[in-house]
Formats: structure tokens, sequence, C-alpha cells
């Protein structure tokens, strides 16, 4: 598996997450890791810089030369 879909993967599984702490009642901690998200990907878009992309980038090879969608 490659960087770009690794990270895809995670968001949904993070995303997941904070939909299960809604509905269990820990509205809190859901709003918080829905709010974390929300900064790391606008910080992402904004400057280009991911730092997640950056640490799975030492494990998983890039997705380069394969098809992306």
């Amino acid at each position: 598996m490659c960087v770009e879909r690794l990270e895809k993967l995670l968001l949904a599984i993070v995303m997941g997450i904070s939909m299960m702490l809604v509905a269990t009642g820990s509205i809190k901690a859901g709003f918080l890791l829905q709010f974390g998200t929300m900064v790391i990907l606008i910080l992402s878009s904004f400057t280009g810089f991911c730092f997640i992309t950056k640490i799975l980038e030492s494990v998983f090879p890039p997705c380069r030369g394969k098809d992306k969608s």
C-alpha cells in the first residue's frame, strides 16, 4: 500500500472513531478529534506540508507511477 492511499484510509478511520465517540455519548472527545483532524487538513492544504505523510513516507513507498484514483 502506498502513502497517499494509506493516508486516506487513516483519515476515514479517524472520522469513524469520531462518529463512534459522539454516538456513545463522548461528545467532547469526538468534537476534539474532529477539530484536530480539521486543523491538520487545513494546514496541509494551505502549506502543502502534511506531517502524517512525512511520517508514513519513511515506512511506505509513495504512489508515484501508480493510478491514484
